[in-house]
């Protein structure tokens, strides 16, 4: 759903439950400037981006780059 930022400041509670169901981009200008979501939504894109970076981390050591732990050791000259 779009809506103005003027009609978004008019209704404001109307726009806030309407994004517990869909996304609401306000539009400025008549550019896109800001997306409203739930904050369910909101918890879902923050695990998915979280267990994103985690699969990127796995693949990395995988792939040979050091770990926390390995570049601790390394920087310090000791073991940790």
């Amino acid at each position: 759903m779009d809506v103005t930022a003027t009609e978004l400041k008019n209704r404001l509670g109307r726009y806030l439950d309407t994004a517990e169901r869909v996304p609401v981009i306000v539009k400025k200008s008549g550019r896109a400037k800001s997306v409203i979501i739930s904050h369910r939504m909101y918890e879902r894109f923050l695990e998915m981006e979280d267990s994103y970076w985690a699969q990127k981390a796995r693949e990395a050591e995988e792939g040979g780059y050091l770990g926390e732990i390995e570049t601790k050791r390394l920087l310090s000259g000791k073991d940790v």
